[in-house]
């Protein structure tokens, strides 16, 4: 059990007596922030004082008087108006720093109420190059897999691949009539996302220019009223104000709408062969549908060709997720669930949950305005049924407790309506979570993307996260010369993808955050980079005494806190579990790297305190500090494991 957990198992014996509700008032016991106030506080005194209208002093010392802790903590002071503050006992942190010694897991116990989780997270489309938008589903899907397992959890990874939909049509009218057949025998995957691209390119030219004679009459209608509603508009009238807002805001957006349209039409325009191309396929964003709707419906010609682009698709999928270190238990795709979604539509309808509306099949959900179209007015299925007979899937087949869906904010609608209909459709028993995340933005703080507009791809990031890193570990290594190029090579694949990796997962996942190479490989601050550099350091420090790492712990003496950054620092150790839970209460990697990032800080003031030198102690105190690194060096190497980051023991 971790500190905090039996630290609220005792405070609940003594709060009993005092209240019917416990629950809120265990919360406010914490960490304290200030090492002065002691390592833990309760401020569970105040609103129980102001509830019964007695001075909160005098219920903290009601409290205190009832608490059992005198076998871990010296006796709780009450402080201010009522805080009671708690320390623990050196020899018990002692003590139980020294029993998690030698542990990778230190000391943490797999829960004893395992759930079965499926974790569904990257699910990229096929025939597409992965670009930066799929990072951060990939890491943080990965680091929520690896910490639930670590936890105990029984896990499925599903990476629900996006091999069914429009972009297949797409490529399969290309195919036909655009594939450069040399290109495609030498790179397949290159050459269907050139495909893919050029035939998005002509169709949205085509929508563009059908579009924009409208949207310009758009934008007179929205000037025109502006320029009325600002003429009449009283400066004291809100709702006036509001009007204007509005007006104003149809404006900008109709504004920006054209100048889209424009760049799409100029994009082929001021091209003489796109142009030609345009001209000689005015259609085809119809037929590009029309080849899919072809596939849907078990035309061989399609199904062949679409049998023959999947495995190199795949193929260059894996390459990447190789290189991220990133893997999945299943890889179902949408393809998959196709042969299920008649029957997911007769059961939604046989329940009374389905009716037609204009033509198409949908669900109405009480209290949202939008309804979650399950089949089209043309027959055709969508990505709400796709995931519908995913959840079906997952509960039936799979029995799963618990479903995850790492997907970006902006799909949380869809989430919502399908979460409510699968409830309403009978799988209420399962619990759902959409575990969303904002958008990486380049410096100038627009989404990141190259130069030229396009997405970047996630194979030429990691490419230029080792070459960057590369320079790191040269200049780092340049005196030593304690690396061979190999080895320098190998650890420059750890220091960038691991860079890239936690310079991700140590946001807020429901921030946007910049993406800065300075700031991610920096030997200094919050980055992988420093952790990892800390790890080698420990690592170094054994080398230098000629101690073995592996040997060690079954040697340990016992340990001895005789300077206050040794203590701090084995507090800090055997908060752990804290961090693990921390992530799992809502699915957030950064509650891993703040715990990580300030026991490395605290690491650190204990490797530079003059009074804790570990090379100049002897005996046993050499041996105590020894064991204090060495179980630094397993909550690095475990913790950074968990977000997928490796280590390596010289940097």
């Amino acid at each position: 059990m971790s500190i905090l957990q039996e630290l609220k198992t005792r405070f609940a014996a003594a709060l009993e007596p005092l209240t019917d509700d416990v629950e809120p008032l265990l919360e406010m016991i914490r960490a304290s922030a200030d090492p002065k106030f002691g390592d833990f506080q309760a401020n569970c005194a105040m609103p129980l004082g102001k509830k019964a209208g007695r001075p909160p002093r005098d219920v903290a010392a009601d409290i205190v008087e009832r608490l059992q802790l005198d076998d871990f903590c010296e006796p709780p002071e009450v402080a201010g108006p009522g805080f009671i503050n708690l320390r623990l006992k050196d020899d018990w942190i002692a003590a139980r720093l020294a029993a998690i010694a030698g542990d990778d897991r230190l000391g943490v116990a797999p829960t004893d109420k395992p759930r079965h989780v499926v974790v569904d997270f990257s699910s990229p489309n096929v025939a597409k190059p992965m670009h930066v938008g799929h990072l951060r589903s990939s890491v943080i899907g990965d680091a929520i897999c690896r910490t639930l397992k670590f936890a105990g959890h029984r896990v499925t990874s599903d990476n629900h691949i996006g091999d069914w939909g429009t972009q297949f049509g797409m490529i399969i009218y290309g195919y036909r009539h655009f594939v450069n057949a040399e290109q495609y025998a030498a790179d397949p995957v290159s050459e269907l996302a050139r495909l893919y691209r050029l035939v998005n390119q002509v169709s949205d030219y085509h929508s563009a220019t059908a579009k924009l004679p409208t949207l310009q009459s758009d934008l007179e209608q929205h000037q025109q009223a502006l320029a009325n509603a600002e003429a009449a508009a009283d400066p004291a009238d809100k709702k006036a104000k509001k009007k204007l807002k509005s007006l104003r805001k149809a404006v900008a957006s109709t504004e920006e709408n054209i100048t889209s349209a424009k760049k799409k039409i100029s994009s082929v325009a001021d091209d003489a062969d796109l142009q030609a191309l345009a001209a000689a396929h005015p259609d085809i964003a119809r037929l590009a549908r029309l080849e899919t709707s072809k596939l849907h419906a078990g035309d061989a010609d399609n199904q062949k060709l679409w049998d023959e682009f999947l495995p190199a698709c795949l193929a260059a999928l894996d390459q990447v997720y190789a290189r991220l270190d990133v893997s999945f238990d299943l890889t179902l795709g949408e393809s998959f669930y196709n042969p299920m979604l008649p029957g997911v539509v007769d059961s939604l309808k046989e329940k009374g949950l389905a009716t037609d509306s204009e033509g198409a099949t949908c669900v109405f959900v009480e209290g949202n305005d939008a309804p979650f179209i399950v089949q089209k007015s043309d027959g055709a299925y969508t990505y709400a049924t796709t995931d519908l007979a995913t959840i079906q899937y997952r509960a039936d087949e799979l029995q799963a407790d618990e479903a995850l869906y790492v997907v970006d904010a902006r799909q949380s609608e869809h989430f919502n309506l399908l979460f409510q209909t699968a409830a309403m459709w009978g799988y209420d028993r399962m619990t759902f979570r959409h575990v969303s995340f904002g958008t990486v933005m380049g410096k100038g703080g627009k989404p990141f993307k190259t130069r030229s507009g396009s997405n970047i791809g996630l194979e030429s990031l990691i490419d230029e996260a080792e070459q960057r890193a590369r320079i790191v570990v040269d200049e780092n290594d340049r005196e030593r010369q304690a690396l061979n190029d190999q080895q320098r090579s190998d650890v420059a694949k750890i220091v960038g993808t691991g860079g890239i990796k936690y310079a991700d997962l140590h946001h807020n996942r429901d921030s946007d955050y910049v993406f800065d190479w300075d700031k991610m490989l920096a030997k200094s601050g919050d980055t992988a980079t420093y952790m990892q550099y800390a790890y080698a350091r420990i690592c170094g420090i054994f080398a230098e005494l000629n101690i073995d790492r592996t040997t060690f712990a079954s040697d340990r003496a016992t340990v001895l806190l005789t300077q206050p950054p040794e203590r701090a620092l084995a507090l800090q150790l055997l908060q752990f579990d804290q961090a693990i839970d921390g992530v799992l209460a809502e699915y957030r990697p950064n509650q891993l790297t703040a715990w990580l990032f300030e026991t490395a800080g605290k690491f650190s003031s204990f490797y530079a305190h003059p009074e804790c030198s570990v090379k100049g102690a002897t005996g046993e105190l050499q041996q105590s500090r020894l064991v204090l690194c060495d179980v630094m060096a397993r909550a690095l190497k475990t913790g950074l494991s968990l977000l997928g980051i490796q280590t390596a023991d010289v940097m």
